[in-house]
């Protein structure tokens, strides 16, 4: 296993993590026996957000005596409403669920506490502009929450909140389609309905998406992945948008290249589907190559860095795809911040070594002018000077 650090927790996280979602309604039998190889193979965060007593009591079995050694993202806002699972802004209500968590878990605190789905501006209103979020902040001065999360789907309400200054860590749904998503459609309604193969034709890919994933590298706000697999829609080829399914590790491969990613996390009901997940571990560069959504004929991108490094390797050592990275936040903020250029000027090699050999742009599998990026960080980030 590999592992990411969490910067505002201060914690590594398996860069393979668990949704525990597909566990509800298992027997705990199975709920142990998935967890415990899950944890016997090194990952160590998992995502619960159901509310369910006999969710949560079943996978604290599993946690017994190990608590102390994972990460929890528990979410806040998560409640039981006449028996059904339901999404709630109310404070007392929120906090009986919350103190529930803890309860059944043997714990004191949760690591990443996760405000629950907060996806439209109106989400936003009734998360941020109310007690809500003073309950939230309370629960981290209070040392019940060792970092403040949110879950979201959609990128302008993400950047918003990440505005307020508050946000640690966000849960966000990353994968190839997703990030050429037509904006008139959404994200529930594609899964849903299985719209993916309803679009005529998918847009280039979504800069919005992608200035979000920069900006929480930039501001250290960890990514947590949601939908790897597209609600399991890109596994197959009846429903993956590119017109042939794309593999596990393909998936797992697209979200881990996505600046700010720090754990994929896929939802598993067995041991043999966490191991499907871990084989990217050893799966070979061609097997989590993903570049193959370029011979889609609805998928049209062109000239854009999506970072997946076919680039590689460079005869000057050169990382490419961080190269591209920085510039491209460089680009989003206008003046550059000090730890964007702390980061570029931390690369081994940086574009100042470019030859313009042209290796790299004819291994591209989008075209990007990567000799003109080169010039241009050269440019923007002009001569390494000693600050020390």
């Amino acid at each position: 296993m590999h592992y990411r650090m969490i910067p505002r927790l201060g914690a590594h996280a398996s860069i393979i993590g668990f949704g525990g979602e597909h566990m509800l309604g298992r027997t705990e039998a199975d709920v142990f026996r998935t967890i415990d190889h899950a944890i016997g193979r090194g990952i160590n965060i998992f995502d619960l957000f159901w509310p369910q007593a006999d969710f949560r009591d079943a996978i604290s079995k599993a946690f017994r005596g190990r608590r102390d050694s994972l990460i929890l993202q528990g979410h806040i806002g998560t409640v039981m409403v006449g028996n059904q699972y339901s999404r709630s802004r109310n404070v007392a209500l929120s906090r009986k669920y919350f103190e529930d968590f803890l309860r059944r878990f043997h714990t004191d605190y949760v690591d990443i506490g996760m405000m629950h789905f907060v996806d439209t501006m109106a989400d936003y209103e009734e998360a941020f502009e109310s007690d809500f979020i003073r309950y939230v902040e309370g629960l981290k001065r209070d040392g019940k929450v060792r970092c403040i999360g949110v879950s979201c789907h959609t990128a302008s309400t993400a950047m918003r909140m990440i505005d307020t200054g508050l946000i640690d860590v966000l849960m966000f749904s990353i994968n190839a389609a997703f990030d050429v998503f037509p904006k008139d459609l959404t994200l529930e309604n594609a899964i849903d309905n299985l719209a993916f193969r309803d679009v005529e034709q998918y847009s280039a890919v979504d800069e919005d998406r992608m200035k979000l994933y920069r900006l929480c590298e930039e501001k250290g706000i960890a990514i947590t992945v949601m939908k790897t697999y597209g609600g399991k829609l890109l596994l197959f080829d009846e429903t993956s948008p590119f017109g042939k399914k794309l593999s596990p590790a393909q998936c797992i491969e697209y979200a881990l290249s996505r600046p700010g990613v720090v754990s994929a996390l896929i939802g598993c009901k067995t041991p043999e589907e966490v191991d499907t997940a871990l084989h990217y571990l050893d799966a070979a560069p061609e097997e989590r190559d993903y570049s193959q959504i370029t011979n889609s004929p609805k998928y049209r991108i062109h000239g854009k860095c999506v970072y997946c490094g076919h680039c590689s390797p460079c005869p000057q050592g050169i990382t490419v795809a961080d190269v591209t990275k920085y510039l491209d936040m460089a680009r989003d903020f206008g003046e550059i911040p000090a730890t964007i250029a702390g980061h570029y000027w931390g690369l081994s090699h940086t574009a100042e070594e470019c030859i313009s050999c042209g290796q790299c742009e004819r291994r591209c599998p989008f075209g990007v002018k990567i000799i003109d990026n080169m010039k241009q960080a050269k440019e923007i980030f002009g001569p390494h000077r000693c600050t020390g």
